[in-house]
């Protein structure tokens, strides 16, 4: 019996080391941050920006859309569930400082389904001028190049969508420092995206076409949409970037990766907070991918040798144990400095296996339960992917009244 544990957990404890190892090598072998040679491709542009809150980072990320450098039409749409949503005073306050801009706010009172940014985003489609659409979170900031650099596969017609891969970075208001737990949650968070996130969609590539999108920034073609439905079809799902990039693949149209990231601003947030979002995060992929995701605990490459010298301490699995280590945090500090520019990684990253023994709660967790908190709402998650709203038990009931 000793025998047969100490082959199981060694293979498996090689297997993770391998599959962390290929998935570095897929993030070495892409030519991340490469920039176009010509530019001159520029076709007329409307850019989506559903709204909801006003972060400390928000005027830095949608001036940076302004600030694009890009020679062709842009037609900017924001749109808002509310008249007093707090992130239209700041908008209103960047069109009067940009007289010419091709730009309108747009308020989007109807909830047509449980997805409220969906529901913005459908609402958006009819004012859309041009015939090609780029849909990009709130909280997002643009390279000045993102655009002419996004829009340059579209250049064959055989492809459908365009996705920027995206980093995690964080803000910091200077009258609320974050606490302990707050800076861990967040590290770890930064952890997850910046150094395992991105360099996953390349593996996950190379075992098939793509066929999802990331919702960070999104180029799409309107005809693609049509062809779809429209953005109304996507606004009972929880995971609507991923459905709405396999519907596209299954129109036959191809989804490509931009080399050129964008970079997801968040302010400091509380670890219960970033626990809520990667927990959705982990349900949102088991019910998209359940067979994939449920795989994944074996690509872990702490957990196996861990468990491997903790069940059978002897010098193989202690010297196991070590090497998957170093190869997870030099993997995970290499993947962080190229995708962030820098000369050295951040600190953080030798939370790595901090993060990676996290994750298996977080996978334990996607498959315990089935609701996820949104925006401040409580959802159900059928088997397919739709979102049913939970009552919000601080709220009365209004129909004991």
């Amino acid at each position: 019996m000793e025998t047969l544990v100490n082959l199981a957990l060694g293979g498996i404890t090689a297997t993770s080391a391998l599959l962390t190892l290929w998935q570095w090598l897929e993030g070495r072998l892409f030519p991340l941050h490469r920039r176009v040679e010509d530019p001159s491709f520029a076709p007329a542009v409307t850019l989506f920006k559903p709204l909801k809150g006003s972060d400390p980072g928000l005027e830095s990320c949608l001036e940076s859309w302004f600030a694009q450098d890009y020679p062709g039409p842009i037609q900017y749409l924001f749109g808002a569930a509310a008249p007093d949503d707090p992130a239209l005073p700041l908008v209103r306050r960047l069109l009067e400082a940009r007289p010419g801009a091709d730009a309108h706010v747009v308020v989007c009172p109807r909830r047509l389904g449980p997805n409220a940014k969906a529901s913005t985003l459908a609402q958006l489609e009819s004012h859309a001028r041009h015939g090609l659409w780029v849909i990009s979170d709130a909280d997002v900031w643009a390279p000045p190049d993102l655009l002419v650099n996004l829009v340059a596969p579209l250049r064959d017609p055989a492809v459908g969508l365009v996705n920027p891969l995206y980093a995690f970075t964080r803000t910091q208001a200077a009258s609320q420092p974050p606490g302990l737990s707050s800076a861990l949650a967040m590290g770890l968070e930064a952890v997850a995206v910046n150094a395992d996130f991105w360099t996953s969609v390349l593996q996950a590539r190379r075992l098939r076409r793509l066929r999802f999108a990331l919702g960070a920034a999104i180029a799409v073609r309107h005809t693609c949409i049509q062809r779809i439905g429209g953005l109304a079809t996507l606004v009972e799902h929880l995971a609507d970037d991923y459905v709405l990039g396999r519907r596209i693949a299954d129109t036959g149209q191809r989804i490509e990766l931009c080399p050129t990231p964008v970079a997801c601003l968040e302010e400091p947030r509380p670890w219960r907070t970033v626990w809520q979002h990667q927990l959705r995060w982990a349900r949102t992929i088991r019910v998209c991918s359940p067979g994939p995701y449920a795989a994944s605990l074996i690509s872990n490459p702490t957990l196996w040798p861990a468990l491997w010298a903790l069940l059978e301490p002897n010098a193989a699995s202690f010297a196991a144990l070590l090497g998957c280590l170093g190869v997870r945090i030099l993997t995970a500090a290499d993947n962080e400095r190229r995708l962030m520019r820098r000369r050295l990684p951040d600190p953080w990253i030798l939370a790595a296996p901090v993060k990676d023994l996290l994750q298996v709660l977080l996978w334990s967790s996607a498959f315990l339960g089935n609701t996820v908190e949104w925006r401040q709402e409580r959802f159900r998650v059928q088997p397919d992917g739709r979102l049913v709203l939970l009552p919000d038990p601080r709220k009365p009931d209004a129909s004991a009244s």
